[in-house]
């Protein structure tokens, strides 16, 4: 598809997930898979009928043989993918470690880690076909698991789970010299998700709007090259307000 940009985002039915995909379905030159467990959910019926470049998938994070199926749709329709947005995760559990039930360490690590591992491997050998010759694979990721710069927000499951996406990041960018790969903090997001968190260590909502970490995890998407995004951990964006949560710099340390 001369032209066009074909992204895949995964858990796109709700939140920064269908926030990036309702911003990317405006763009004329692009081609949306909106990756979902249930991919009729009524917030992706009503964007794709909105906009015919979008076109929900069903993919279950760490389901192998739906993440293969969701890659062979998109090579059916499209016949590339040049952006994979690994957007899907959990954050259900907050808690000291010493009393956090061995059930929510397997849970999360299961969707926000491995579903990572496998959602790449479907999608690898597609992506780096890429005929843009900048395949892009972005994982979400959060600042709360950053050690260099570590903040107390009892998320020891989550936490933990995307530290070792991270890492996959660097992996990956040794790995494969023409893939762009780095990870994102979209900020403390106002979702389902977000929020309890922000409750959970006493604040009343999530301080950082949809909008606005859509269009700070966009920028960091949009003109990425290997030289400059690759294996690196990039803020939403470059310049803070002061509060304790913020991190201070565009450059996240690991």
């Amino acid at each position: 598809m001369s032209g066009k940009t074909v992204y895949l985002i995964s858990g796109a039915n709700r939140g920064i997930g269908y926030g990036l995909a309702a911003s990317l379905a405006a763009r004329p030159n692009a081609i949306v898979f909106a990756g979902a467990r249930d991919p009729a959910a009524q917030s992706l019926k009503d964007l794709s009928a909105k906009h015919p470049n979008v076109h929900p998938v069903k993919l279950t994070a760490g389901d192998k043989a739906d993440n293969e199926a969701a890659i062979a749709e998109i090579q059916k329709i499209a016949g590339q993918l040049d952006v994979i947005i690994a957007n899907a995760a959990i954050a259900k559990y907050y808690g000291a470690v010493a009393t956090t039930p061995l059930s929510e360490f397997r849970e999360h690590w299961e969707v926000n880690t491995l579903g990572t591992v496998v959602l790449f491997q479907a999608a690898h050998a597609l992506l780096l076909a890429s005929p843009s010759g900048a395949p892009t694979f972005v994982f979400v990721s959060t600042g709360g698991a950053s050690m260099g710069r570590y903040m107390h927000l009892r998320v020891g499951p989550y936490g933990s789970s995307k530290a070792a996406g991270n890492f996959l990041v660097k992996v990956l960018d040794a790995e494969h010299p023409a893939l762009i790969v780095f990870a994102v903090s979209p900020g403390w997001v106002a979702t389902d998700m977000g929020n309890p968190g922000a409750i959970a260590n006493g604040l009343p909502s999530a301080p950082v709007t949809v909008d606005d970490s859509v269009a700070g995890v966009l920028s960091r998407i949009d003109g990425a090259t290997k030289e400059k995004s690759s294996g690196k951990f990039w803020n939403y964006k470059p310049t803070f307000d002061g509060n304790p949560w913020d991190i201070e710099t565009e450059e996240i340390p690991w």
